[in-house]
């Protein structure tokens, strides 16, 4: 089985540039590590507050030079159209290996997913605000196997951070960083998964 990460893998995820932008911060892997820490971040994507109080939040946490309203509005944008050749790999893979999504996300994301064609081709979708666990907490990648009644040394996990890919080792994952189509094909050429 493998499981695909969206943002970032098969989708253009603009985040992290313009989270590091509005906090004076201008190395990505200091704006990962906080936004991946950040509790408002954890809870939103956890599906456990507002957006409201999401984005209070993390104006306050961040103390973001903008307003929550203004931070709302930015976010919702973040996430864009399928990265080129997404729909592609997904196919390809299709045809090989059961093939799936892990995904921290929340609601106002995915309120916009019906425009990403390839979601109609993956056997399973654990989002982090439905399952109500996010990465790179160990619990949604046990979760994630169990529901997919798949072993963990069975799957690779493709996401487009190497601390998501160590909690999916940690959990007995195959893993892979994976940023863009081409560079998880490549991935998942060496994993003998793809030709």
């Amino acid at each position: 089985m493998v499981l695909f990460d969206l943002g970032g893998v098969l989708i253009d995820f603009g985040g992290v540039g313009p989270m590091g932008t509005l906090a004076g911060i201008d190395d990505d892997a200091e704006v990962w590590r906080r936004w991946l820490s950040c509790r408002w971040v954890r809870a939103f994507e956890r599906g456990e507050c507002s957006v409201e109080d999401f984005s209070t939040g993390v104006v306050a946490d961040w103390a973001l030079p903008v307003d929550p309203d203004a931070f709302a509005s930015a976010f919702a944008s973040w996430l864009g159209d399928t990265l080129p050749g997404a729909e592609r790999l997904v196919a390809d893979v299709r045809r090989r290996a059961r093939v799936g999504c892990l995904s921290n996300t929340n609601a106002l994301h995915w309120q916009g997913g019906a425009r990403w064609p390839f979601l109609s081709e993956l056997d399973h979708r654990f989002l982090s605000f439905e399952l109500g666990l996010v990465k790179p907490d160990l619990e949604l990648f046990h979760r994630a196997a169990e529901l997919a009644g798949a072993p963990p040394g069975r799957v690779l996990f493709l996401d487009d951070n190497q601390i998501n890919g160590d909690g999916a080792r940690a959990a007995g994952f195959r893993a892979e960083v994976g940023r863009g189509p081409d560079e998880a094909r490549r991935a998942l050429e060496s994993a003998a998964v793809l030709p």
